[in-house]
């Protein structure tokens, strides 16, 4: 220290009688040996202090009590410096973790909607971070399809990771059977070991039959779907209670049936659709079923982009989860 103590009163002394751009250019690289050498700023006040105690011996006591004033002053922003530091250290950990997240996301977790002439599918999945908590995933052959949407309870690496597990499961058991009930115990099962205490996943889980047009569902947690039958008129909610999945090992999922007609159809959401119920007034569900009404003339696709186009428009409007409507329309 007392070797950069003397460094620095030579360039102060230069710079006090000479003032000029080089002396001032020395002074700023000698600050920078400073940093290099994690000199705290209280420290660099102290250097000063020294520096101008030798030049001006006569300098009057009330600068000096001054000078110590600010090294108390600085030892405070150092250890301020240190928390915003540490604060943007973890920061930047987490926008790693989370481009890790949504590479993982974007490779593994691709889903294509199916193409059938017997059902219009239509989707739209709008996440509110650059990572989705939602996740579709289709499945089936020309007899069946089926679609299970997802709503993962929690973010980041684990999210994306508890998502490929579903999705993996989902795959293995798309030969050994359709049914709702069998593939929600299932997957609660491989959830319950396989992630942490703390998250869990809801899902609604719909096949339909090609060859008799029946719709048979189930739900663990998950939002109630919307079913509109058109001899009718009229919707209805497709409850189905079950527990979260990853919650409890040994879990039954009770399913149900319907039977779909020319012109019916699903809307399956997630509760991020809903999340306009600070709107007060409005039942989110009433605003959705008044939207799909609206232009159920349409296909499938374009009823899901028309709604969320109409929810954005509505006044305070402010997405505060993922969003993610799934429509199969007969």
């Amino acid at each position: 220290m007392k070797e950069l103590q003397m460094q620095y009163q030579k360039i102060v002394s230069d710079f006090l009688s000479n003032q000029t751009e080089r002396n001032l250019y020395i002074g700023q690289n000698f600050i920078r040996q400073l940093i290099q050498k994690k000199v705290a700023p209280e420290e660099v006040i102290n250097i000063h202090k020294y520096a101008m105690e030798q030049l001006y011996p006569d300098l009057p006591e009330y600068i000096s009590h001054s000078y110590d004033f600010l090294i108390e002053i600085m030892v405070h922003f150092g250890l301020t410096l240190k928390e915003h530091q540490s604060l943007l250290e973890q920061q930047e950990e987490l926008r790693m973790e989370m481009n890790v997240a949504t590479k993982i996301q974007n490779m593994i977790l691709r889903t294509k909607i199916p193409q059938l002439k017997d059902i219009d599918i239509g989707m739209v999945s709008i996440p509110i971070r650059k990572m989705n908590g939602d996740y579709v995933h289709f499945l089936g052959d020309k007899s069946h399809v089926s679609v299970a949407v997802t709503d993962v309870v929690g973010k980041g690496v684990p999210a994306a990771l508890c998502m490929s597990m579903v999705k993996y499961g989902l795959d293995t058991l798309e030969c050994s059977t359709n049914a709702p009930s069998h593939i929600l115990e299932v997957l609660n099962r491989i959830i319950e070991k396989s992630v942490d205490d703390s998250m869990f996943v809801s899902m609604f889980y719909g096949t339909y039959n090609v060859e008799n047009g029946k719709f048979t569902y189930g739900s663990a947690g998950h939002e109630p779907a919307l079913y509109y039958n058109s001899g009718k008129e009229t919707f209805f909610d497709l409850e189905s209670k079950g527990l979260l999945l990853g919650v409890m090992p040994e879990v039954k999922y009770p399913q149900y049936e319907i039977q779909l007609q020319d012109n019916d159809f699903i809307v399956m959401i997630t509760d991020g659709a809903t999340d306009f119920r600070k709107q007060g007034e409005l039942d989110p569900r009433d605003v959705i079923k008044n939207i799909a009404l609206s232009c159920r003339h349409l296909p499938a696709q374009e009823m899901c982009e028309k709604m969320y186009a109409y929810l954005k428009k509505l006044p305070d409007f402010d997405l505060e989860d993922d969003f993610t409507v799934v429509i199969f329309k007969k």
